[in-house]
């Protein structure tokens, strides 16, 4: 499997490096796995998988619809850990794909929708493993209705995630430069550093998006990366129907290695509002 690089995304796009890191820190850190994920042989029965997968869904749905009788956040915090036993599982993962992570969201932010930690994994579970960016978009939208400048603290993170889906996965400026808009607002009421540097940051990129740039060659980065990642056909699917929109000279192997045949010409610039 050939990576597609991070070198080109840092050479294209250059001021949106700063609100990719923590992206990127997950990808790094996910990369040696990548050709293990497509060419491993499990020994796992993949119809027991599949059952424990539906009785796995079936019992977060349960847990939902129950009362918590006070503690939310223990629950959020429990389905939390076994989220991370089922996504950590690569071999069952390989068999069966990652639907069922979006139950396990539905579950932890409905408990505590100010869970930030939480909101890293949905967005680099739906949008790399799943391909559907819009459902990692779709929570952080329905959480971030109960967030304030000071709480939870340091809540313009989840904005900064927002703004990434937004921008890398759907080419969605006016959106993307909105939520960034909110992330220096709230960022620069905070006095530390760490808080200060992620407004002057996030004002760079907005500040960059204002000079109608062209955001193909990074989103076809994006979206290579969910075809070297994704297991669930329909997230294959999604990332090669993507890549052939981006560019129509584009072509993908038995193996998932995305060729180019030639540089794009005249592409469309997307225009800010």
């Amino acid at each position: 499997m050939r990576p597609f690089g991070f070198k080109v995304l840092a050479h294209n796009l250059l001021p949106l490096l700063s609100i990719l890191g923590a992206f990127s820190i997950v990808i790094t850190f996910q990369a040696p796995h990548l050709a293990k994920l497509k060419h491993q042989n499990s020994s796992f029965n993949k119809a027991k998988l599949v059952t424990q997968d539906i009785n796995t869904k079936t019992q977060l749905s349960f847990v939902k619809s129950m009362p918590s009788f006070g503690f939310d956040n223990l629950i959020a915090d429990l389905y939390f850990l076994n989220f991370l036993q089922y996504f950590g599982d690569i071999e069952a993962r390989q068999q069966t794909g990652y639907a069922i992570a979006i139950d396990y969201f539905d579950l932890i932010l409905d408990r505590d929708p100010r869970f930030i930690g939480a909101y890293y994994y949905l967005s680099n579970t739906a949008s790399i493993y799943l391909g559907k960016p819009e459902q990692s978009l779709n929570r952080m939208e329905r959480g971030l209705k109960s967030f304030s400048v000071s709480t939870p603290d340091k809540g313009y993170y989840v904005w900064r995630l927002k703004a990434i889906d937004e921008l890398i996965f759907l080419g969605k400026v006016p959106e993307a430069r909105s939520s960034l808009l909110t992330t220096v607002k709230w960022s620069s009421q905070y006095p530390d550093r760490e808080s200060q540097d992620v407004a002057r940051s996030a004002q760079s990129t907005v500040n960059y998006l204002a000079t109608n740039p062209n955001l193909d060659r990074s989103r076809l980065e994006a979206w290579n990366l969910v075809l070297n990642s994704a297991v669930d056909k329909t997230a294959i699917d999604r990332a090669i129907l993507e890549t052939k929109t981006l560019h129509s000279k584009v072509s993908v192997d038995a193996k998932r290695v995305m060729k180019l045949h030639r540089a794009i010409h005249n592409p469309k610039r997307l225009r800010p509002h």
